[in-house]
């Protein structure tokens, strides 16, 4: 039995792979950085969100949101007043209510999405500490948000969510004389499961470090484009 269910996982995540790589296709025919937004329900995801994109993003970048909940559309209700483009992606209809984003759910949302509008393409996906991080969905980078209220043994807790993302943001710094979370402790948890991974401290109540996130987020786009370029180079 254990065998047959290794062997079951092992199908699925194959299976996911190959659809991630078509999408990937499609968002590098289109020209599109792809952002897979990753945390725990109540990081505050959303609320970095309307920070960073209200102002819109330097050098002109051009964002949209693709917004995964099981249910409802409150989060995409509230990044669409910003009047960016916000598709909504729910899994507790068709799907049976996954608590995370996969390849094949991206996929059908492909059709909704202006991808020829935009330079930028943020996956918010359902808040869960667990499958995000095992299911690719074509992204470029993927950034994880824990929250200072989570507790700061996070990243020895849930360490394949950490080792996955190449951006960490410590969020909700501003209650951090009101919580039992010790910020150096956080920090070498963190690079004990991910050394050198960036990491980022912000506020989304505030907008302490929201700057920050949003520079991260604009320079995406370029260096992706040179990624592409030195790999054509190689290529010749």
């Amino acid at each position: 039995m254990h065998r047959v269910r290794v062997r079951v996982v092992e199908d699925a995540l194959d299976a996911n792979n190959t659809i991630a790589r078509a999408n990937r296709a499609d968002f590098d025919r289109a020209g599109v950085t792809v952002v897979n937004l990753m945390s725990a329900p109540g990081a505050g995801k959303t609320t970095l969100l309307e920070r960073a994109l209200a102002d819109g993003l330097p050098g002109g970048v051009r964002a949209g949101v693709l917004e995964g909940d099981v249910q409802g559309s409150l989060d995409a209700d509230r990044l669409a007043a910003l009047h960016v483009p916000v598709v909504q992606l729910n899994t507790g209809g068709g799907f049976g209510g996954e608590c995370h984003l996969d390849a094949n759910m991206i996929r059908t949302a492909l059709p909704a999405l202006p991808l020829e509008q935009l330079d930028l393409l943020i996956v918010e996906n359902v808040g869960n500490l667990v499958c995000p991080a095992e299911f690719r969905i074509g992204e470029d980078a993927r950034i994880m948000v824990s929250s200072v209220a989570e507790g700061d043994d996070k990243p020895l807790k849930y360490p394949l969510m950490f080792r996955a993302c190449e951006l960490v943001v410590v969020n909700k710094v501003d209650l951090l004389d009101h919580v039992d979370f010790d910020l150096d402790r956080f920090l070498y948890h963190l690079d004990a499961v991910h050394p050198g991974v960036a990491h980022l401290c912000t506020s989304a109540r505030s907008g302490d470090g929201v700057e920050a996130l949003r520079d991260w987020l604009a320079a995406l786009p370029a260096r992706r484009a040179e990624r592409a370029q030195r790999a054509a180079e190689a290529a010749v």
